[in-house]
């Protein structure tokens, strides 16, 4: 029997936006705590609290995107989004004020919140059932790859070229992603009429509730590795190639994405999550030890501190297509933007957490390998949620 067509003109179509959307993203990411110093003369404490409101708007928007995405036609919310998050590239140019700078700051924090939603249930809308979680690890590649390669170009840009040169170039390779993202045909969507009064369900997926603190408890440590692992490796001598831990981490996120989705499209959602996560308790209980080796042998450390990133890429990789998996398999067609802003909210939620965590923990302690210590805690903790409460919930509600 032949497969379900994956590769449509579609497909390529948002995996290219998505890519793009992320690259503009990535591009600015490692410059604007630079950006803010240089242009503002802002302190380190200052940045901090302007760049996380970014985090905190896309955060408490995320609900809302998807009740917003399955009320309305979704392309349609998708491409307004789409659109807006470019436009705001124009105002970190032209802010002259950093009141103004953070304003924009906290609406392209709500607009990334919404068109991430957006493009992640719209990829879901355009992908064959039978290949669901093969498309979502091959669309989520996309992310990766901007991850490992937009920082390491603006840095290299930052050398070379003006702060507005690279806003400049945020805003064309955001304009190309518009473009690719208004090609994307998506299926008709019959209008609901939908009587039923608002709710929390409709904001969040109940079903998805367990699952949900599962997720969340494994972002945790996430938050914390890409906060803090520069400073840990400085803790440990490795004061160069932090960029060479996040390639390494990409790489790994992006092989075991490719393997991983056609797991779960063989029904075999709760193994490739289980996998994952074990995967990923080994690596922390590695990076926590880090300082007991580094007694013994410096290269040894060195060796293993870099072996961490792909064990984390890999575990990560596995998890992410198959938790997507299952949320939108718990949801009705006319929830499906619900069910995937319930999976982005509850790992958002664990990185805000880990990104507080990490550094109070460090401070309790005697350095930050408590903190990723406390990371593999956080995650036997979710695998205990998953296997005991998560997994018979999935088998019991999903719709497909």
């Amino acid at each position: 029997m032949a497969k379900d067509k994956l590769w449509t003109g579609s497909f390529i179509c948002a995996c290219c936006g998505n890519f793009l959307l992320f690259f503009a993203f990535y591009l600015l990411l490692p410059l604007l705590p630079l950006y803010l110093i240089e242009t503002f003369q802002t302190g380190a404490t200052a940045v901090g609290v302007i760049l996380s409101c970014y985090t905190v708007a896309a955060l408490a928007i995320r609900p809302f995107s998807g009740f917003i995405l399955d009320t309305f036609d979704r392309k349609t919310v998708y491409l307004i989004t789409y659109f807006l998050f470019v436009v705001v590239f124009f105002g970190y140019i032209y802010s002259k004020i950093i009141a103004l700078f953070v304003i924009f700051r906290i609406l392209h924090g709500f607009i990334f919140g919404t068109v991430t939603t957006a493009n992640n249930t719209i990829v879901v809308d355009i992908t064959p059932s039978s290949r669901r979680g093969e498309g979502l690890g091959y669309f989520g590649v996309a992310n990766n790859l901007a991850m490992a390669t937009g920082p390491m170009l603006a840095l290299f840009m930052h050398n070379i070229y003006s702060y507005n040169t690279i806003f400049y170039t945020s805003i064309i390779v955001g304009a190309l992603g518009f473009l690719f993202a208004s090609c994307i045909k998506t299926p008709h969507k019959e209008k609901c009429v939908d009587k039923e009064p608002l709710s929390f369900d409709r904001f969040f997926l109940k079903k998805g509730l367990i699952a949900g603190f599962s997720l969340m408890f494994l972002g945790v440590p996430y938050g914390m590795t890409t906060s803090y692992v520069a400073l840990y490796g400085q803790e440990l001598g490795i004061t160069s190639s932090m960029g060479l831990f996040f390639s390494i981490m990409a790489i790994g996120l992006i092989v075991s994405r490719l393997f991983s989705g056609k797991m779960v499209d063989k029904g075999k959602i709760p193994l490739v999550i289980n996998v994952g996560i074990i995967i990923s308790i080994v690596a922390y209980l590695l990076f926590s030890a880090l300082p007991w080796v580094n007694t013994e042998s410096a290269l040894l450390c060195r060796i293993a501190f870099f072996t961490v990133p792909a064990m984390l890429g890999i575990g990560y990789g596995m998890m992410f297509p198959a938790f997507n998996t299952l949320f939108v398999n718990l949801a009705p067609h006319n929830r499906r933007a619900t069910a995937n802003s319930t999976y982005l909210t509850s790992w958002d939620i664990g990185i805000g957490i880990g990104l507080v965590l990490g550094g109070h923990l460090a401070d309790f302690g005697s350095g930050l390998w408590i903190s990723f210590f406390a990371g593999s805690i956080s995650n036997c903790i979710a695998l205990f949620l998953f296997v005991r409460y998560a997994i018979p919930h999935f088998l019991r509600n999903k719709l497909r």
